[in-house]
């Protein structure tokens, strides 16, 4: 019997159906609203972020696992005669892949990967690792290939409105403002682990993603067509299954799955935040 268990940070945003199909065991980070501190996706989800937001007008603060936090977690898991391979946000973004690595060197068999990535982009990740085990396949093998994937995710989101990038401090009121007036959407693209802005769109929202999903997948012929997340962070159920609809009829993918965004894209980006997520090849 495989020795192998894979877990995740809670930013990968793997929804829980998905984490038993796949036996994904999920480390999750702190989120401080209104003075407490609570566990991202146990205690709090995004839609008390967006109430409490819309009554104060405060955003959350997203906190890292400390070094303790996941020693213990792996130590659950090394005790029983289990190695661990750990996914976490990329290293860009929080401290947590490095408190983890620090966590790892006191243990034997934990392998902790960098996903250079955000949200489902992380879970594409975990999703073949957790195949891999399915097949065999050793700690190794595993984390060498896992690594040669990760460039070759393709993350990016669209934001309908910049009012929590701004009050996140993540762009200025005057672009925030410009944007919101001249309906500008956007691109959020994950490059080499951090997040930057690849392109603008205009329009009515619902247009927008129609034109954004034609554009990322292209033909499909550079794309792994193995699955595919449309992620969103609370969008109109309309909107969200015109998404799902479009990229169904592409016929590029296997399989289309459809998750909720954690605290963290939410808290970041607002609820009107919509990505499609793959792996090129």
């Amino acid at each position: 019997m495989n020795n192998i268990v894979i877990t995740s940070d809670s930013t990968s945003d793997l929804s829980s159906e998905l984490r038993q199909r796949y036996n994904i065991n999920i480390l999750p980070l702190g989120v401080t609203l209104g003075g407490k501190v609570y566990k991202d996706g146990v205690d709090i989800t995004p839609d008390d972020i967006y109430a409490h937001h819309d009554k104060t007008g405060e955003l959350p603060k997203t906190t890292a696992a400390n070094v303790d936090e996941c020693y213990n977690f792996f130590k659950g898991f090394t005790d029983e005669g289990k190695t661990v391979i750990h996914f976490d946000i990329s290293s860009q973004m929080s401290s947590t892949f490095n408190n983890a690595r620090i966590a790892a060197e006191e243990l034997q068999n934990v392998y902790v990967i960098d996903s250079a990535n955000l949200s489902t982009g992380i879970g594409l990740l975990v999703i073949a690792a957790a195949e891999m085990v399915n097949e065999g396949l050793e700690a190794e093998e595993i984390v060498a290939k896992i690594n040669d994937m990760v460039p070759k995710v393709d993350a990016s989101f669209v934001i309908d409105n910049l009012e929590y990038l701004y009050k996140g401090g993540r762009c200025s009121a005057l672009a925030a403002f410009g944007a919101n007036m001249l309906k500008l959407k956007p691109c959020i693209e994950v490059k080499n682990g951090a997040m930057g802005v690849s392109k603008k769109y205009r329009g009515r929202y619902a247009d927008v993603l129609k034109t954004y999903v034609s554009e990322r997948l292209g033909d499909g012929s550079d794309i792994d067509n193995s699955r595919v997340f449309v992620t969103h962070a609370g969008c109109d159920e309309e909107v969200v299954k015109q998404v799902v609809e479009q990229v169904k009829e592409s016929g590029i993918f296997k399989e289309v799955f459809l998750t909720r965004a954690g605290c963290t894209v939410s808290s970041h980006c607002g609820a009107n935040t919509l990505g499609v997520l793959f792996i090129r090849k």
